[in-house]
């Protein structure tokens, strides 16, 4: 599973720039990092695995369509050009 990783020093400097009090931007920092740390994040690789079944069928699907398709057009072909 990836992480963040989180600078709460630098965080706390921008909200003391921003004119809040040191205690309440340590706080906020605080707050914020056990609030990301609980954050699950999603990397291409769990997708690209969460989606293999989705891919499977449909290409599955997409080559019984394929086969349905020429099927339809071989008796269209043969209706409209007896032999």
């Amino acid at each position: 599973m990836a992480t963040i990783t989180f600078d709460t020093l630098k965080f706390v400097k921008k909200l003391e720039l921003a004119g809040f009090p040191q205690a309440q931007a340590e706080a906020i920092a605080d707050a914020y990092r056990e609030a990301s740390g609980e954050a699950a994040l999603l990397t291409m690789k769990d997708l690209q695995i969460e989606l293999a079944p989705i891919h499977s069928d449909l290409t599955l699907v997409k080559c019984m369509l394929g086969l349905l398709l020429g099927g339809v057009i071989a008796l269209l072909l043969k209706s409209f050009f007896p032999m």
